[in-house]
């Protein structure tokens, strides 16, 4: 059993608080999913409960965490340099329990996995790796580990669907305890038990938290009900307040004007008349008390208010693309054969495949074709966001094209509702989280007006909480969408086409017959 006991976490630069006063209990069996906005503390947190020294440069915390001796399994969200640059071998070398294993028990491992059990061996570099493939790799050693609780820090991001529902079911038959954090709106409703909700509301001036004893989906449902409820009282009490303050008003303007035509030949009505102005300035000291005990309209951080250009369209007739390789490759190695692929007018495209069979690389290749023409506007959103974000850039200068003043008085509106603070809204790129340089990209999109979107993996970094829109605002779209994805509800709501990418080249498939 793990227990956590009035723990406050404070980030040692602003001194702002991300965590207050949260207690938890981890028991056999929780399957417990940590969730919010990118950088409100999710990650921060597993660190922590793993272990304080990781987190002890940018925060400092009061409270207790009591682990009672158990040993923890923890999966980070993303492998140091210097693990990037070890050999695979060397990266488990340096795992205690991987020479006690039997080489049986490595191959059950690297079997559950899909991995080869030559793999755990190789000298190939663990940076040259998919993302998928490190996934993998690290689930791989934690399993060697055999530990009392895991702290999984996004296990989902980048691994193939097949893996997907591996991990599902690892999560869920898993007879210890698992706190993770994932943006997999389908693995959070298929595993999870318990839901642990981070926010940073009123313009990150506050933190909350909720922990409810749910699945997702319920956790999901009651909440919005309760948003609408409790905006409703909300709305309900301030309609009241501004019929009591015209009702006020008018009382107020009679006794005043009262007071300025009566004359000094009539002391008993000055009398009354102070009476009243007394009564009505009690009047005035109550409304105001009322108003300060009223329901809060809901402010969740999730809230984004963004919709892709109008004008961004592709006429149905139109050919996007037209792609032919006979060989894609990385490097000396050939990847997959006879690759084509076709696109007319306003589809929206997603491919697919197993982790380490070339998507990225093909379509870093349909992107350089389609960047090239002058016959459309496309835009390229890359897995890693830094191939176009300067660490320098901040989102202001990012966004500018002309730097007058009414552009960026249009982006700070912008940034505005997609829930950027004033301060990071100038921050430099390289200080903001995954998700807000994600939502960056978002806005790029808008304003520029790209007709064509070459996205890599568009949703992994957005909240659960936020998908619904992401998704809402990407089907809505009017242009051509070339994709790839693992997000099994962006596939199944936004796409109009699946493509598996396979040794052999691309195959058509429903969403039914993908799902199989």
């Amino acid at each position: 059993m793990i227990q956590i006991k009035n723990l406050t976490i404070t980030h040692r630069k602003d001194l702002r608080v991300i965590l207050k006063d949260f207690s938890l209990v981890l028991n056999r069996g929780d399957k417990v999913a940590l969730i919010g906005e990118e950088g409100n503390g999710k990650s921060t947190l597993l660190k922590l409960l793993y272990d304080p020294s990781l987190t002890e440069d940018y925060v400092e915390y009061t409270g207790e965490i009591r682990t009672n001796g158990a040993r923890i399994g923890y999966l980070a969200q993303e492998l140091t340099k210097e693990q990037k640059n070890k050999s695979i071998y060397s990266f488990f070398a340096e795992n205690e329990t991987f020479y006690s294993r039997t080489p049986k028990e490595l191959g059950t491992i690297a079997g559950k996995l899909g991995l080869s059990m030559e793999l755990f061996y190789s000298d190939q570099t663990v940076g040259s790796l998919s993302g998928g493939e490190k996934v993998k790799l690290q689930l791989a050693a934690l399993l060697m580990e055999e530990p009392d609780a895991l702290f999984l820090d996004e296990p989902s991001n980048d691994i193939d669907i097949r893996m997907l529902e591996w991990l599902e079911r690892f999560i869920r038959e898993a007879d210890v305890p698992v706190l993770f954090i994932s943006h997999d709106e389908m693995l959070l409703e298929q595993t999870a038990n318990k839901i642990v909700h981070l926010e940073q509301i009123k313009r990150k001036t506050e933190c909350r938290h909720t922990i409810a004893a749910m699945d997702y989906q319920t956790y999901v449902e009651k909440r919005s009900q309760g948003l609408a409820r409790q905006e409703q009282i909300a709305r309900k009490e301030r309609s009241e307040y501004e019929k009591q303050q015209e009702h006020f008003r008018q009382i107020q303007q009679k006794v005043e004007h009262e007071q300025r035509v009566i004359t000094r030949q009539n002391p008993h009505g000055g009398r009354l008349l102070k009476k009243k102005m007394h009564a009505v300035k009690s009047m005035e000291r109550r409304f105001q008390k009322e108003a300060e005990a009223f329901t809060e309209i809901p402010d969740t951080e999730d809230a984004m208010f963004i919709r892709l250009s109008e004008k961004a369209a592709i006429p149905h007739g139109k050919r996007v693309l037209d792609f032919y390789r006979r060989e894609l490759r990385a490097g000396e190695r050939v990847l997959a054969r006879e690759i084509r692929l076709s696109a007319q007018g306003p589809e929206h495209i997603c491919i697919t495949g197993k982790n380490g069979v070339g998507k990225t690389t093909l379509l870093k290749e349909i992107a350089a074709e389609l960047l090239g023409r002058r016959d459309i506007k496309a835009f390229y959103m890359p897995q890693n966001y830094e191939d176009i974000l300067k660490p320098g850039d901040t989102p202001v200068g990012f966004l500018s094209e002309s730097g007058n003043r009414e552009e960026i008085s249009r982006i700070r509106t912008f940034l505005g509702s997609m829930k950027y603070t004033a301060d990071e809204m100038s921050h430099p790129v390289a200080e903001l989280s995954g998700g807000q340089k994600a939502k960056l990209l978002l806005l790029k999109i808008s304003l520029l007006g790209s007709d064509v979107l070459i996205l890599d993996e568009p949703t992994r970094n957005f909240s659960p909480l936020s998908g619904p829109v992401i998704r809402r605002m990407f089907a809505e779209y009017q242009g051509a969408v070339i994709s790839i994805s693992h997000d099994r509800k962006y596939i199944n709501e936004v796409c109009t086409a699946v493509y598996t990418l396979t040794e052999n080249g691309l195959e058509r498939t429903t969403f039914d017959n993908f799902m199989k």
